[in-house]
């Protein structure tokens, strides 16, 4: 059994760069899942990530003014923890060109 991560809506507005009237517009269009512990929004981390990957301009927001900005600077640089390309299976398409598979 995984834990659920809960967010408030403060945190999820700075994490995700939106506005919290955002949020909220998601909270009320049912489309973040959430749970109310002592009269606060407690909010499933997982939706609101899903959510946040439905609409363009949100992704736009979280790679320029959310923890996207950051993520360019986490790039690993050891050996020892970056993933093995043998181990990654790739495909082949017709121009000869090897990619990741697709899910």
């Amino acid at each position: 059994m995984s834990d659920i991560i809960r967010l408030s809506i403060s945190e999820a507005s700075r994490l995700f760069g939106v506005n919290a009237q955002t949020i909220r517009r998601g909270i009320r269009q049912q489309e973040i899942s959430y749970s109310v512990v002592r009269n606060r929004y407690q909010l499933n981390f997982e939706s609101v990530l899903k959510w946040s990957q439905r609409r363009t301009t949100i992704q736009n927001k979280l790679a320029k003014n959310g923890i996207g900005q950051y993520v360019d600077k986490w790039k690993i640089k050891n050996p020892l923890y970056s993933p093995n390309p043998k181990v990654i299976p790739t495909t082949s398409n017709k121009t000869g060109t090897t990619h990741p598979p697709t899910k």
